[in-house]
């Protein structure tokens, strides 16, 4: 069984895409995902620093359109022989997910995503805010420090490891001061995502998506908020 899981936020880097972009399918792909969103992928996936490639309205159409130009070169390598049993996304992820599913085109996903980074910039620039990854340590005493902190458990991305998000104050003083047998990792992102920071998002893009295309799932997608699967393009 093959199941292709597609990461999120924070797993850009500078430079990521360059040896990729020797593989001339990839390269078309982000050629015409940086038409889709309008953005230089191919610049902010080589030359581009950290910080700039950490900015929300950058960073989720680059992940995704490199997710997507992934799925593009095993398509070609392996042919009729590639049997996809099922796919899931971590976050923005999910969008890549979706293109892998049929749910949306690659133009669609392009488009979706790229109005999805700004409205959740405009909202993290409200209130300055950040996520980190608390690994190890007693799973109620770390979610009762969260909760004395003031800091929300975001993701849960598996046994040992919680994703707290909340101001940026707040995480700075959770990565000083971790909870007992943990460690805390901040993560490259720029906002306290999948929380309340993120509201001020929901109206305009829920609008945006109304608008959208999409299809029925040709294979599966597991949602990433209820780990259920996902019957339908449209409640996706």
């Amino acid at each position: 069984m093959i199941c292709i899981a597609a990461p999120g936020q924070g797993s850009q880097a500078p430079g990521f895409l360059e040896p990729w972009l020797e593989i001339p399918i990839f390269k078309d792909s982000i050629e015409q995902s940086a038409k889709a969103c309008e953005l230089d992928l191919i610049q902010f996936g080589t030359v581009a620093d950290a910080e700039t490639i950490r900015d929300t309205k950058i960073a989720q159409p680059l992940i995704v359109a490199a997710g997507i130009a992934s799925f593009e070169v095993l398509k070609d390598k392996f042919g009729d022989s590639l049997k996809v049993s099922g796919t899931a996304g971590h976050s923005v992820g999910e969008v890549t997910a979706a293109y892998v599913s049929g749910i949306f085109d690659s133009q669609t996903a392009l488009k979706f995503v790229r109005r999805r980074g700004i409205e959740m910039a405009d909202a993290a620039a409200l209130s300055p805010s950040s996520m980190a990854a608390v690994v190890g340590g007693e799973s109620d005493q770390v979610l009762a420090h969260l909760d004395s902190a003031g800091l929300y458990a975001a993701n849960y991305n598996g046994a040992g490891q919680v994703v707290a998000a909340g101001s940026k104050e707040a995480i700075a003083s959770l990565v000083a001061s971790p909870p007992a047998g943990s460690r805390v990792v901040a993560l490259q992102v720029a906002g306290a995502f999948h929380t309340s920071f993120m509201e001020p998002a929901r109206p305009a893009l829920k609008q945006f998506a109304t608008g959208l295309s999409v299809k029925d799932p040709a294979i599966s997608i597991w949602s990433n908020s209820n780990g259920q699967l996902v019957e339908s393009g449209s409640a996706f």
